[in-house]
C-alpha cells in the first residue's frame, strides 16, 4: 500500500472545487467521495478546520482509499435513514458516498478522526495524479 497523494487544505466552502480541480486526474467517483467527505467537514466540524485529504491505492486489491481527517474526534458520520427532500441543499453527501464505495467508516485517534471510502476506479481512469501543488494552498 502506498500513498498516491496527501493534501492539507482548509474546509471552506472554496477549498471543494479546489480540491476537485487538483484530483482532476482521478477517476470521477474518487473527486466525488473526497470532495462529499470534505463537504461534510465543512458542514459538521466548521468552516476553516484544518483538514488532510489522501488518496492510497490499496495495490492488488483493486481499489482507492478516500481518507479525509480533521481534528475533531467527536461526531459519528452516518447516512441519513430519511432521504432528503428533492429541494434540500444538504443531507446527500454520505448516501452517495455510501452508493458509490464498496465500503467505508470511520476510525478515531487522539489528534481527531478519519472518515474513508475504498472505491473501485474505472478501468479507464486508474488511479491518476495530483494536479498542482499536492501540499494546497
Amino acid at each position: 500500500m502506498r500513498a498516491a497523494v496527501e493534501l492539507r487544505v482548509t474546509a471552506t466552502a472554496k477549498a471543494v472545487p479546489e480540491l476537485r480541480h487538483q484530483l482532476r486526474g482521478y477517476d470521477y467517483d474518487i473527486r466525488l467521495c473526497a470532495t462529499e467527505l470534505l463537504t461534510n467537514v465543512i458542514e459538521h466540524v466548521g468552516d476553516e478546520t484544518p483538514v488532510r485529504v489522501a488518496i492510497v491505492d490499496l495495490g492488488g486489491a483493486g481499489r482507492a482509499r478516500i481518507e479525509v481527517t480533521d481534528p475533531d474526534p467527536r461526531g459519528t458520520p452516518a447516512v441519513a435513514v430519511l432521504s432528503a427532500a428533492e429541494t434540500a441543499e444538504c443531507g446527500r453527501g454520505l448516501v452517495l458516498v455510501s452508493a458509490l464505495a464498496q465500503r467505508w467508516g470511520v476510525e478515531r485517534g487522539p489528534e481527531g478522526k478519519t472518515v474513508w471510502c475504498e472505491v473501485i476506479p474505472g478501468p479507464e481512469s486508474g488511479l491518476g495524479e495530483v494536479c498542482g501543488d499536492p501540499q494546497g494552498p
